[in-house]
């Protein structure tokens, strides 16, 4: 069994954007869907393009390398649902978005 882990500050990551963060030797992308927190592997199924520095959309994020887009609430690819990237469980700890690893 994992645990939470600190990956982030809640004012580090502005409502509508992500960041990536390393956390236990893992790539993550971390969202802040209009205050809801969100971790997704950081990695496109696609070609490897860096998820946290793509654009969100609502609960979309768009990757910057070849526009493969995901929901960064459940990891699924929105045009290919059964292509995902991994979710991992977020715990907001005061002011520390945790993450399950």
């Amino acid at each position: 069994m994992g645990e939470f882990v600190r990956v982030t500050g809640t004012t580090e990551v502005k409502p509508g954007h992500g960041i990536v963060a390393e956390v236990n030797g893992k790539t993550l992308a971390i969202f802040n869907v209009d205050g809801a927190f969100h971790a997704i592997d950081n990695t496109c199924v696609h070609r490897g393009g860096p998820l946290g520095e793509g654009d969100l959309e609502g609960s979309v994020v768009t990757c910057p390398w070849h526009g493969w887009q995901y929901d960064v609430t459940t990891g699924a690819c929105v045009a290919n649902p059964s292509a995902k990237v991994e979710r991992y469980e977020v715990q907001i700890d005061g002011t520390d978005v945790k993450v399950l690893v």
